[in-house]
């Protein structure tokens, strides 16, 4: 069996697992439909909550941003996860106790407004718009990727999925197909990161390989290899690389803690638990399935920003040689170009992909 029938085996296994799910737990109540006739497990609660979260920006974003933006994408990190701190402390208990389906309901009965109903309802709506847009994107680049589609043909692909699931099962269905979505989501993206983490440093925890010596004897860790590696190409180190001063780095943090607070669909999931105690414990059972792959992400950033660099710079900087040439360029290079997130522009006309930060002065001259 080939790589790609493999791929469309394993990914129409999943769908139909989601669908079978989604029709074996189909809602038959308003109250299962809205919130799951709110008899969720704590635990389960927390599995389907990190799967909500854990969507296209954690999945296919996160490790990029810590790839190529070094220790300074550790805000996304803290501010991500954060946020569920918020969550457990400040909002989830109080809207299960308050006992209604919706954020708008209990914000419009706490205040006795309508107005402020309204207002929620607005906010509600912008907020799931914007982030609505961002997860249609990466449902394209993901099923066009593994399909070997065009991006519209796996976006259509991908919305009619979740259709299905979500209009069949309401949120009772969603539920158990979320449950479902993190199994498969976390084996997909740990079982990689093992693989990669051996055979970088030989350890198979990419969790302790990110602080382990380099496997090929020199006794370099990993780290200093990579920054040794990027500050030759004329970047900043990787492991010293922030994104502005310490303040920006606070509000960055701040800002994303707030938003992930206030997120539409993962408030939703707190509704769906037995008692007030529960959503409290939900948030916190979140928080660990959460974050064995937030813990995950910075050894698949860093060893993959490694791996990037030695594949592309197979020789001295400069020399005529020392760039892999674009018609040797390997399949995964070529199977991201057909996604448009990955292009080749030869500039100086020489065949080579050469990856440099051309806007340091001191390196230009030196290049």
């Amino acid at each position: 069996m080939d790589l790609q029938t493999l791929t469309y085996t394993v990914v129409g296994f999943t769908f139909a697992l989601y669908i079978g799910i989604a029709f074996w737990a189909r809602a038959s109540t308003t109250g299962e439909f809205y919130a799951a006739g709110r008899g969720v497990h704590p635990v389960a609660n927390g599995m389907a909550t990190a799967a909500d979260w854990m969507s296209a920006a954690s999945f296919i974003s996160m490790a990029g941003l810590i790839a190529f933006n070094g220790y300074g994408a550790s805000v996304f990190l803290m501010g991500w996860t954060g946020g569920y701190v918020l969550l457990a402390l400040l909002l989830a208990p109080y809207l299960r106790k308050f006992g209604k389906f919706t954020v708008p309901e209990f914000i419009g009965d706490r205040y006795y407004s309508r107005t402020a109903r309204i207002v929620a309802v607005i906010c509600l709506i912008l907020a799931s718009i914007t982030y609505v847009i961002g997860q249609m994107k990466g449902i394209g680049v993901a099923f066009s990727r593994f399909l070997e589609t065009d991006y519209d043909t796996g976006l259509y692909i991908g919305m009619g999925i979740v259709f299905i699931y979500a209009v069949l099962g309401g949120m009772k269905g969603i539920t158990y197909t979320q449950i479902a979505q993190y199994c498969v989501l976390i084996f997909a993206y740990t079982v990689p990161a093992v693989f990669i983490s051996m055979n970088i440093t030989g350890n198979p925890l990419p969790q302790l390989g990110i602080g382990s010596t380099m496997a090929d004897g020199s006794g370099m860790y990993m780290l200093d290899k990579l920054d040794l590696v990027v500050t030759e190409l004329g970047f900043k180190e990787y492991t010293s690389q922030v994104m502005g001063s310490k303040l920006n780095m606070f509000v960055y943090t701040l800002s994303l803690m707030i938003g992930t607070a206030g997120l539409p669909h993962v408030i939703i999931r707190f509704f769906t638990v037995p008692k007030v105690k529960d959503a409290r414990s939900s948030a916190g059972w979140a928080l660990v399935f959460i974050a064995i792959l937030y813990t995950t992400a910075p050894a698949v950033g860093s060893m993959a920003r490694l791996n990037l660099m030695n594949t592309i710079q197979m020789g001295e900087v400069g020399s005529a040689e020392g760039n892999l040439a674009y018609a040797e360029r390997p399949q995964w290079f070529k199977n991201w170009e057909q996604t448009g997130l990955l292009k080749y522009e030869d500039k100086n006309g020489d065949g080579r992909i050469q990856y440099y930060n051309d806007k340091n002065a001191e390196f230009a001259a030196k290049a």
